[in-house]
């Protein structure tokens, strides 16, 4: 299987996806197939490059005072220095016994992940187990100056491979399943919270301005005027004793009086202008989305009930898409993505009509590039090569 190391040596990426594969022609194949999928050339790099069909490879040094040059000069550029030597030895001595190293590298997880599908789809050899085996035969170190092995010698441990693998024990030893982890990849599960608050915002208010103004006002008075009117009338009568008693000097005195308007303001209070505030609560409803990391785990293995699926998937697409064009490859991670499904607690004993808007809306928002409608029937056959719910 394809392996991840961190890159400790004096390559510029952060990472290599390491396979080992015992036959040329699906080393090559995986060659074509990472280039295909838009990896580097010069990110790509299988060692040896071609097959010899010897019994011996310039490859390997002649001696052990060069132990930087040939093949093991490449895995110390691969791995980095001394601290390392477990992995050169381990890759080199691969070398060494007829296989083929494919090695890519890689800048992000995304490509980790396309980089290692790929790389299994074409029977790379357990590498773990294959040293647990020379170890069993008192192999400790990759010699450096040991010739590569011949035809007769590659073929003979071939076919003890094939032995042990088919009975199950590696020299008396059950086989245990290892995992061998040159540089860890941690995957964060990020999650969002919501967090409501509250602040004050300005909406708004209301200025009172006062003023003084003259407003016009008629009012009507009615007024009294005196005017003094003297009259002369001519009498003849004889005179009485009233006439007699005035018959004597004097004066008599008489006084106009007019009267005229007097104006005067008062103020009075007519009217009263209250501002105030008055505070109401309410109750506000807050709709968003929360983002956060689902990590599914799909386990793979040579007894899982989807070994040999990849040749299901291929025979799939061949019938239900090949007429149409393109490649496979546009395809291949829609099975796999029903296949993660299928096997996921998330949609347990799922019925295909119920979950697919879900898997609609999730498989449109990673893969914008890919339509929904262009990719559904492939999903639906992987997740059905998992439960065996075929449609007839």
């Amino acid at each position: 299987m394809a392996l991840t190391t961190s890159d400790t040596g004096n390559n510029t990426s952060d990472d290599t996806v390491v396979g080992v594969y015992d036959n040329f022609s699906e080393a090559e194949s995986a060659v074509q197939a990472l280039l295909s999928s838009g990896f580097s050339r010069s990110d790509v790099q299988l060692n040896p490059e071609r097959d010899d069909d010897g019994t011996t490879s310039s490859g390997t040094s002649s001696s052990t005072s060069d132990a930087h040059s040939g093949i093991r000069g490449f895995f110390y550029s691969l791995f980095g220095g001394d601290e390392n030597t477990g992995h050169h030895d381990t890759y080199a001595e691969s070398v060494r016994r007829g296989s083929y190293v494919l090695t890519v590298n890689v800048n992000s997880q995304t490509e980790i992940d396309r980089a290692t599908d790929i790389m299994n789809r074409f029977n790379p050899v357990d590498i773990d187990e294959r040293v647990s085996h020379w170890k069993t035969q008192g192999w400790t170190s990759h010699d450096a100056s040991a010739p590569r092995y011949s035809r007769d010698e590659i073929t003979k441990e071939r076919a003890s491979y094939a032995s042990l693998r088919s009975s199950g024990t590696t020299a008396g030893t059950a086989t245990t399943a290892t995992t061998a982890t040159t540089g860890e990849t941690r995957i964060p599960v990020i999650e969002e919270q919501l967090q409501v608050g509250k602040r004050e915002v300005q909406r708004g208010g209301v200025r009172v301005i006062k003023r003084v103004r003259d407003i016009p006002v008629r009012e009507t008075v009615q007024l009294r005027d005196e005017e003094i009117k003297v009259e002369r009338h001519a009498v003849d009568k004889p005179a009485t004793q009233a006439d007699l008693a005035a018959f004597k000097e004097g004066s008599v005195e008489l006084r106009e009086t007019d009267e005229e308007a007097v104006v005067a303001k008062t103020a009075r209070v007519v009217e009263e202008v209250v501002v105030g505030k008055e505070v109401t609560q309410r109750t506000e409803d807050i709709n968003d989305t929360l983002r956060r990391t689902d990590v599914e785990v799909e386990q793979l293995g040579a007894g899982s009930s989807l070994a040999g699926g990849d040749d299901e998937f291929r025979r799939h697409w061949q019938t239900t898409y090949g007429s149409s064009g393109g490649r496979y490859e546009d395809y291949d991670a829609a099975y796999r993505y029903g296949t993660t499904m299928a096997g996921s607690d998330r949609y347990k004993n799922y019925q295909w009509s119920d979950v697919e808007p879900q898997l609609r809306s999730d498989w449109e928002s990673n893969h914008p590039g890919s339509t929904w409608d262009k990719v559904k029937d492939a999903v639906r056959y992987g997740a059905e090569r998992v439960t065996g719910n075929r449609r007839h």
